[in-house]
Order: structure tokens, then C-alpha cells, then sequence
């Protein structure tokens, strides 16, 4: 019985080590023939133990050549992002009171956390989410550092939890939905910003359960995504991405689902409903 209990904590907390695979449904591995799906350890983490790893994250909005510290009036705070219970968590909420930064003025607390290391086109990108139910997003993507001439965007999921009565008239079922940019973003250089999206509906709402939300920058022009290992959409970019970029999952307020001056749903939720839930992130690399 021991062993038998040995064995499963072992399966529990170290699947990577014993040879896991992304989450594919059968037939829709898209791996060439002779090849095999590798864990990239840097851009992995089970989330196991009271720790975040701080060499793999950053939890911190300023560092890395990164500044954004969230879209006003939502303020990320690293003291709002956990390890417990094999999840990583950001919490959000209402600040006690308003905070003025860098003159704009913030009135809800969210988080956001970076990878320390970059990946790259020809990785496969995944990981278990269950989304808050407020207000405010979940989201989960990657992004180049500045570069004047490319500074470019991969979104692989962008949700939030609960549509504003204030939302944007293009804005229709956003808490339960897939949705995937391709932004080559705005810059000196390049003035009009390109956007490239796709989406569809899942079975539930983004906050009732756990998704598997996949990605494999297949190219620097092909990008496949998949939601709980099956196969969903393609989007071709508008340049090729080919830059080094950082995981991110920041948990934000939108100016086209504002949250009412009330506060909304966000001030009403309690600490489980105002809780994004990672619990695990995996990344792959084919190898022969």
C-alpha cells in the first residue's frame, strides 16, 4: 500500500520527469513523424510546493526591461500572486483606497507574472487555467521586448470573467470564450499596429472549470491552437514572428469592459471568484 502511495504522489508531483506529454486528444498530435515533444524545464512549472520559483518568474511589474505596472485603473501588485495548493494564483480586488501612479489614478488590484526566459517559434506552449470571475481578465501569451521596427504579441488566451454593463458594443460573450491575437504592436517605427484574431466558444464559462489552452508556434507565419488538446484555429501573422518572446499572464482591467463605478461584480465576488488559477504551465520542443 506504501508504495502504492509512493507512486502516485510521485505521478502527482513529477509528470514532466517520467516523460508527460502535451495534452493532445488522439489523432491531433500535430508532431512529424520520427519526432518527440521535450519538456523546455525554464518555461515549465508544476507549481508544486509553498514556493514560487523566482528564477523562472517574475512577479515583480518592473524588471527585465519591462515597466508596465497595469492599465489604469487596475494596479499590478506582486503581493497578489501565490504558490499554494499546487496552484499559481493572482488575486484581484478593490485597493483600500485610491492610488496615485505615474499621474494616473488606480482603484483595483491585479498581478502580473513574466517569464525570466524567452521563447522562441517552433515551441509548443500550454497550460491549465481557471479564469476569475469578475471584471478583469486572465489571460496568458508572450511578447517580444522593444524593438523599434518589431515588437510583436502572441496572445494565446484573452478572457475576462464577467461582461460590464459599460462594455464596448463589439463586445458579446467575452467570459466564455477562446480568444487568440497576432499583434504586431505599435511603435515609433511602426506606426499602424496590425491584428490578426481568432476565437470560439467553449462549453462553459472561462470561471466554471479548468481549460487547457495550447499553442504551437508552429513558424514564424503559422500558429496552431488548441483547446483541451484538440485542434481549434490557425493564425497567420502579419510579419513573421520570429523574436525572442516572454511568457506573461497578467490579470488586468480593460477600458472596453470597464468595471462599473460601483465597483460591480468585482467589489460583490468573494476571494474565489476574484481568483485566477494556474495549475500548470508546460512548454515543449521537438526533438528527433
Amino acid at each position: 500500500m506504501m508504495v502504492k502511495n509512493n507512486l502516485f504522489y510521485l505521478l502527482l508531483f513529477f509528470p514532466l520527469v517520467l516523460g508527460a506529454q502535451p495534452t493532445f486528444l488522439a489523432g491531433e498530435d500535430p508532431k512529424p513523424a520520427g519526432q518527440t515533444w521535450m519538456s523546455v524545464p525554464e518555461l515549465s512549472d508544476e507549481f508544486k510546493g509553498r514556493n514560487i520559483d523566482h528564477t523562472k518568474w517574475q512577479i515583480e511589474p518592473i524588471g527585465n526591461d519591462f515597466s508596465w505596472i497595469g492599465r489604469p485603473p487596475g494596479l499590478f501588485q506582486a503581493k497578489n500572486i501565490r504558490q499554494k495548493g499546487g496552484k499559481l494564483t493572482v488575486e484581484v480586488g478593490v485597493l483600500d483606497e485610491p492610488t496615485i501612479m505615474n499621474g494616473d489614478t488606480f482603484l483595483y488590484y491585479g498581478g502580473i507574472v513574466r517569464s525570466w526566459n524567452p521563447g522562441t517559434h517552433g515551441l509548443y506552449y500550454e497550460a491549465r487555467i481557471k479564469a476569475n470571475h469578475t471584471e478583469m481578465s486572465t489571460t496568458f501569451w508572450l511578447m517580444s521586448k522593444y524593438d523599434c521596427e518589431q515588437k510583436q504579441e502572441l496572445d494565446i488566451l484573452e478572457c475576462v470573467g464577467a461582461v460590464s454593463p459599460l462594455k464596448a458594443d463589439w463586445v458579446k460573450n467575452w467570459d466564455q470564450i477562446f480568444h487568440s491575437n497576432a499583434i504586431h504592436r505599435k511603435t515609433e517605427c511602426n506606426p499602424e499596429p496590425t491584428q490578426i484574431q481568432a476565437q470560439m466558444t467553449p462549453e462553459t464559462k472561462n470561471w466554471e472549470r479548468y481549460y487547457v489552452y495550447g499553442c504551437w508556434w508552429k513558424s514564424p507565419d503559422e500558429l496552431r491552437f488548441y483547446l483541451d488538446g484538440k485542434y481549434v484555429y490557425s493564425i497567420k501573422p502579419s510579419i513573421g514572428f520570429n523574436m525572442p518572446a516572454y511568457l506573461h499572464m497578467a490579470i488586468e482591467t480593460y477600458d472596453w469592459n470597464p468595471v462599473p463605478a460601483d465597483g460591480g461584480v468585482l467589489a460583490r465576488m468573494n476571494k474565489k471568484g476574484r481568483t485566477t488559477s494556474y495549475d500548470w504551465i508546460r512548454t515543449w520542443r521537438l526533438e528527433e
